[in-house]
Parts: structure tokens; sequence; C-alpha cells
């Protein structure tokens, strides 16, 4: 009697169904991690803005006023980051009371400038959904804000967050 040989294996037409399945899944998966991605890095913009938050009213505490000197108050914003943290522009007023309590504090050091805010990450986006003129300093309010890049999806624009003195935290821009 002559024996049989049972081949075992696959055949090319289970191989390539195998891999059309595989390139469906990714087709919808890869999306949806890019998404989730881009949603957990806003934490940094979170935490950067409490940060700032309680710089600026222990600030408060000490020279009765708010102001835009971030590294007199002792906000420290982290070296590499998706955002950029400040205000739309010093204020000159509120920082000489500083300096004449004894402060230092060099007006530039307020770090948001709207021009340069479109360099953050390696593309440019327009501006124009975000109200900068708003981020301001006086001496009894505030309005801090963070914008930056956060998805790898060209078409997504820029995502912006404000805190205010009231510690009301607010999504201004969705760049995801």
């Amino acid at each position: 009697m002559k024996q049989v040989s049972k081949n075992s294996g696959f055949t090319l037409v289970e191989l390539m169904i195998v891999v059309a399945i595989i390139g469906i899944l990714s087709v919808v998966a890869v999306p949806n991690f890019r998404r989730y991605q881009a949603k957990a890095k806003t934490s940094e913009a979170k935490l950067q803005l409490a940060s700032l938050y309680a710089a600026q009213t222990s600030f408060q505490v000490d020279y009765d006023t708010y102001a835009t000197c971030l590294t007199s108050m002792g906000y420290d914003a982290a070296p590499k980051g998706y955002y950029v943290i400040g205000f739309s522009a010093d204020n000159t007023a509120q920082n000489t009371v500083v300096t004449t309590a004894g402060g230092v504090c060099a007006n530039g050091q307020h770090r948001l400038v709207p021009s340069s805010v479109t360099a953050v990450g390696s593309r440019s986006a327009t501006t124009s959904s975000i109200s900068y003129s708003t981020w301001v300093v006086t001496a009894s309010t505030f309005l801090a804000g963070a914008v930056g890049f956060i998805s790898p999806d060209a078409a997504m624009g820029l995502d912006a967050w404000t805190i205010n003195q009231d510690k009301e935290l607010s999504h201004e821009a969705l760049g995801y």
C-alpha cells in the first residue's frame, strides 16, 4: 500500500484573506489611535495652566496684583512641550507695580506671542479662530492661554485652552 502524505499549511488564498482583514482593521484603528493620542496630549495644557494659576495666585497674594511676569511669579514652563503658555501681551502698568514693590519683572516674559504661536511644532495654521485679545492681565483679573499643535493630522489646526482668576478652564479651539 502506498501512503499518501498530507500537506499541512495555509493556502495562498487563506493568507490573502488574513492580510485583507488586518488591513481593514488597521484602517479603522489607526485614526482612532491618533485621535486618542492627541486627546491625551491636552493634559499638558491643563497641567501647565493649573501651574500658572497657582503661581499667579501666590503672586497676587504677595503684590496685591496680577502680572505677566511668568518667570518672576515662579512659573516654570516645561522645557519641551506641545503647548506655548502665557498671555497675549505684557501688562506694563501691573509689571511696574511689581518692580516698584521690589520685585523683578521685565516685560517680554509672557512667552505667548500670537504671531509666533503658528510656529509651534513643525506646521503653521491660521489663528483667526482664537481670540488672543482677551488673554490679558489687569490688577484684579487674568486670562492665560495655552496653544499648540497636538494632532499629527495636517488638516487639524491649533488646540487652545484658557484659565482665569476663578480657575475656570475653557477649551477655546479643538485641535484634534
